[in-house]
């Protein structure tokens, strides 16, 4: 049986640090919206793009659930996801 580890990492802990970087940016995004003044600059780094997926219902007589996705992405939420795959990549 092969060993699923390259590297030491796995691929779920490789898309778990992206997701935690993407999530760290997009967090330090809604910093910066509360402290930077209306402008260009904060027009650029904080305009995000919307990808959604959903909802779904799913009914199954004794219970019904909605299921839905909606990625909000903007420059430093990106800028967190390349610094999350610079650290993975280099990560030891």
């Amino acid at each position: 049986m092969k060993n699923r580890r390259s590297g030491g990492k796995t691929i779920l802990t490789a898309i778990g640090v992206l997701l935690m970087g993407a999530m760290i940016g997009s967090l330090i995004g809604e910093i910066i919206k509360l402290g930077l003044p209306e402008g260009v600059v904060k027009e650029v780094l904080l305009r995000s793009i919307e990808l959604a997926l959903g909802p779904f219902a799913i009914d199954l007589l004794m219970f019904s659930m909605t299921l839905g996705l909606t990625l909000k992405i903007n420059l430093i939420s990106l800028a967190g996801l390349g610094t999350a795959y610079y650290l993975l990549k280099n990560w030891r």
